[in-house]
């Protein structure tokens, strides 16, 4: 095996690592991942820039009882640059929202530095209007 593909199996795997801690809910598992300097961008939403403030996003969700998941529908990388397609899922209790989201992934020293999502606002309001309506006819 190659130089280039052990890294590319390595970045990939990280990633695959850190989405799936963060939806166990192990978010210092997850964060162990990234790199101090980590940034998540999501579109049109302003940039969190730090481990601390980027991780304490992602334990307030415990705080309040809220859950994310992930489903991986392709995810490829380069070097050190991770391309996933998936959906994500955010909810509470019974209320499950589900929204495409094309993610890029940089890692420094093998370690998460970037975390770029786009996805479209249409269909998050669609997941939450779907969600919604499903959490109001389990009742």
């Amino acid at each position: 095996m190659s130089e280039a593909t052990e890294l590319n199996v390595d970045a990939v795997s990280t990633v695959r690592n850190f989405l799936k801690l963060l939806e166990l809910g192990d978010v210092d598992g997850a964060f162990a991942l990234a790199d101090p300097d980590i940034e998540w961008r999501n579109t049109g939403i302003p940039t969190i820039r730090g481990i601390d403030r980027v991780r304490k996003a992602f334990a307030s969700m415990d705080r309040y009882n809220t859950f994310f998941a992930v489903d991986i529908h392709h995810i490829a990388g380069e070097g050190d640059v991770v391309l996933t397609e998936r959906t994500d899922y955010m909810g509470k209790g019974k209320f499950k929202a589900g929204f495409w989201a094309c993610g890029t992934f940089e890692l420094r020293n093998g370690k998460v530095v970037l975390w770029h999502d786009h996805f479209s606002y249409a269909d998050a309001i669609r997941g939450i209007a779907v969600g919604a309506i499903a959490a109001l006819r389990s009742r």
